[in-house]
């Protein structure tokens, strides 16, 4: 059976806090919930599966697909269990393709460096490839190819593919970001703990670079978050299904809405703010739905008709070190 078709455990994961809303989105999509943590939930589903819940959750970080799980007492004992698993199967030995990033989380009490399960866990890896082919991938930090994760929490280790590569927060559409931004994801989960769905009118005063008013336009418009990214981990794994990528991506598009039933609106003070945001917008595809203003906050236009103001302000330490400076 291809690893494509094959139904394991898939955990994703999201900003603390996050994970009812994730968990609302994940079965909408119709994939059941298993457990859920503060911090990620699990599902099941192929590798294949592993496409749809990229491109379409918006409080996801990444989606992790379980490949193997089990006990490792030692870093010796790691690298021999992580050897045994048929990467020739998964991962491209020579080519554009042939990148890999290992990523670790270790709660072992013999680990002081997580950095030293990395280079463990890649060696493991290149030395099988390696001794198959006598070719081995290149490796680093960079999540723009294949990546691989492991947890390692006292003497139990799993392995994931990280399908998602760099996190899901990066949607594409944030060329000018300013000053301490609000991250995608966690803007989808504001909106979402709001009840907001688009019928009414969304304002958002202080909108900085615009995050908050670009995620509302896109879930008014029932847009899927990862139509603007070109690159997921799940892409540079062996026999990608391209054609069965580009089908859910053409649905996505024709699923989504022409217009906006209510009205979308975001000011800031800061004139660079608003540029930022209205560049941000039209990358994003979403410019025309949302009607930009130079003003201070008091000065927001808000119409008749219900709707609901989200705005998130400059505070504390996250914008400035001058005590003197009110909050």
């Amino acid at each position: 059976m291809s690893i494509w078709n094959k139904k394991n455990t898939i955990v994703v994961t999201c900003p603390k806090g996050v994970s009812p809303f994730l968990k609302e989105e994940v079965q909408a999509l119709n994939y059941p919930v298993r457990a859920e943590w503060d911090t990620a939930i699990q599902t099941e589903g192929t590798l294949q599966d592993t496409m749809a819940l990229n491109l379409h959750l918006r409080t996801a970080q990444r989606v992790l697909y379980q490949l193997d799980s089990f006990s490792a007492d030692t870093p010796e004992w790691l690298y021999k269990k992580i050897h045994a698993l048929p990467w020739e199967n998964l991962l491209h030995d020579s080519g554009p393709a042939a990148y890999l990033c290992v990523t670790s989380i270790a709660e072992n009490p013999l680990i002081k460096d997580s950095q030293f399960v990395n280079v463990k866990v890649k060696d493991a890896i290149v030395d099988r490839l390696r001794d198959i082919s006598g070719n081995r991938p290149d490796s680093g930090p960079e999540k723009n190819r294949a990546v691989v994760h492991v947890y390692w929490k006292d003497n139990r280790a799993t392995v994931y593919l990280d399908t998602s590569g760099e996190r899901l927060a990066l949607r594409g559409y944030r060329k000018v970001p300013l000053v301490a931004p609000m991250q995608e994801t966690l803007a989808a989960a504001v909106i979402m703990a709001a009840g907001w769905k688009g019928e009414s009118n969304f304002i958002n005063p202080m909108c900085g670079s615009g995050t908050l008013a670009i995620e509302a336009a896109s879930i008014a418009l029932h847009r899927a978050p990862g139509l603007l990214r070109n690159h997921f981990g799940f892409m540079f794994i062996k026999g990608f299904p391209e054609d069965h990528w580009q089908t859910l991506r053409s649905k996505a598009r024709t699923n989504a809405l022409k217009k906006l039933p209510a009205r979308i609106i975001a000011t800031d003070i800061n004139r660079e703010a608003i540029s930022a945001a209205r560049q941000n917008a039209q990358t994003a595809g979403v410019d025309h739905f949302i009607e930009f203003n130079i003003c201070p906050f008091e000065k927001t236009s808000v119409p008749a008709g219900d709707g609901i103001i989200i705005f998130n302000p400059p505070y504390g330490e996250r914008m400035s070190s001058d005590p003197r400076k009110p909050v």
